[in-house]
C-alpha cells in the first residue's frame, strides 16, 4: 500500500490518498478537484509506477469534496468503477435531486441556528463558490456496510461509520500489523472531526458519531490510515479521545446554558468557538446544534422555542451517561 499526500488549501489540508497495488490497482479517496491537487496525484502515482489509466477500482470514504472532487475525471480516464456508501452516492453522482435536498436542509438550518446576515453571507458566498471543486460527475457504485471489494491483492470491507457524513465508511484490509483500515474522516490524528455542520443530512448526529465511534473502538484495529495527517497507531484509543472530547463539550454547553440562559445554536456557538469564518460559520454552529440537539432527546434541555432558543432543564445531568466513551480492550 502507497499513501499519496496531496496539498489542500481550500479546506482543512494535507489530505491523503492510498494506492493498492496488484491484480486490481485501487485508490483509496481522489482529493478536492484543483489543480493542484491534480498534480499531486499524479505524481504520486507516477512515483509508485502507476499511471491514472492504470486504475481498475476506485473507492471514496465519503462525498465530501477533498475525498471525492477527482473521482469522476479519474474514471473517465481510467474507467474504473467508483465505490462509496449507498447513502453518499447520490451526491457524488451529481445527482441534481440529492444536491438540491441537501442545500435545502442547509438553508434550514441556518434559519434555525439564527446565523447573523453578515456571516450568513460569508458562510453562503463561500459554500456557493466552491461547487466545482465537486468535480465532474460520477457513475457510482454503491456499497453498504458489510459489502467487500475486490483491491489489489486482497478486498476492503465496507464498515459503516457514519456521523461526519452520513455514508462515512472505513474499508478494513489484512495489513502488515493485522486487521487495518482506511478511515477516511471518522477519527483524526489531530482535529476532531466536525459532527453537525459537514453534512447536515445527518439525524442525531452525535448519537450517531458516538455510536460509530464506540464501533470502531470495537474492532480494534491495529492501524488506522486517516484522511488527513499520519496514521493512527492506536485507533481504538484516539475514538476514546475523541468521545472524551465530546464529553467536556456536552459540559460546556450545559454551562453556556446555565450561565447565560437560554439561548440559540449560534449563540451556543460563539461561546464555545469566538468569532468564525468561511466554512465555520457551518461548522461552529452545526457542532454546537449537535450537542444540543442530543441534549434535547436526553431531556437535559428543552426543544428550541420559536426563536431557536434552547432552555436548560438539568444543570447537573449524569454525562457519563450522557456521552459514553468506549471502554478500554487491551
Amino acid at each position: 500500500m502507497e499513501r499519496i499526500r496531496l496539498g489542500n488549501t481550500v479546506f482543512e489540508g494535507l489530505n491523503n490518498a492510498y494506492l493498492l497495488p496488484g491484480d486490481r490497482p485501487t485508490l483509496v479517496d481522489a482529493g478536492v478537484a484543483t489543480d493542484s491537487v491534480r498534480r499531486d496525484l499524479r505524481e504520486g502515482l507516477d512515483a509508485t509506477s502507476y499511471e491514472v489509466a492504470d486504475l481498475e477500482a476506485i473507492v471514496l470514504t465519503h462525498w465530501h469534496a477533498d475525498h471525492a472532487g477527482l473521482a469522476g475525471e479519474l474514471q473517465a480516464e481510467s474507467g474504473a468503477p467508483v465505490y462509496v456508501h449507498a447513502d453518499d452516492a447520490g451526491i457524488v453522482a451529481g445527482d441534481p435531486d440529492a444536491i438540491a435536498a441537501e442545500r435545502e436542509i442547509r438553508e434550514r438550518r441556518f434559519g434555525e441556528w439564527n446565523i447573523p446576515d453578515e456571516p450568513l453571507a460569508e458562510v453562503t458566498t463561500f459554500l456557493d463558490g466552491h461547487d466545482d471543486l465537486r468535480g465532474d460527475r460520477v457513475d457510482v457504485t454503491p456499497v453498504e456496510d458489510g459489502d467487500r471489494i475486490a483491491a489489489g491483492d486482497g478486498d476492503l470491507e465496507v464498515v459503516h461509520l457514519p456521523g461526519h457524513a452520513a455514508g462515512l465508511s472505513a474499508f478494513a484490509f489484512d495489513g502488515e500489523r493485522g486487521r487495518e483500515a482506511f478511515v477516511g474522516d471518522v477519527i483524526l490524528p489531530k482535529y476532531t472531526p466536525n459532527v453537525g455542520g459537514a453534512d447536515l443530512r445527518v439525524d442525531r448526529p452525535l448519537e450517531t458519531y458516538l455510536d460509530s465511534l464506540a464501533r470502531l473502538a470495537d474492532r480494534d484495529f491495529a492501524r488506522a490510515w486517516p484522511g488527513h495527517r499520519d496514521p493512527i497507531d492506536d485507533p481504538a484509543g484516539r475514538a476514546r479521545v475523541i468521545a472524551q472530547h465530546h464529553r467536556e463539550r456536552t459540559e460546556r454547553v450545559v454551562s453556556v446554558l446555565d450561565d447565560h440562559g437560554p439561548a440559540d445554536a449560534w449563540t451556543v456557538s460563539a461561546h464555545l468557538f469566538g468569532d468564525l469564518s468561511a466554512i465555520h460559520i457551518l461548522h461552529g454552529p452545526g457542532e454546537a446544534f449537535a450537542h444540543l440537539d442530543h441534549l434535547v432527546a436526553e431531556g437535559v434541555v428543552a426543544p428550541p422555542d420559536d426563536g431557536g432558543r434552547y432552555e436548560l432543564l438539568d444543570a447537573d445531568p449524569e454525562f457519563d451517561e450522557l456521552v459514553a466513551v468506549p471502554e478500554t480492550k487491551r
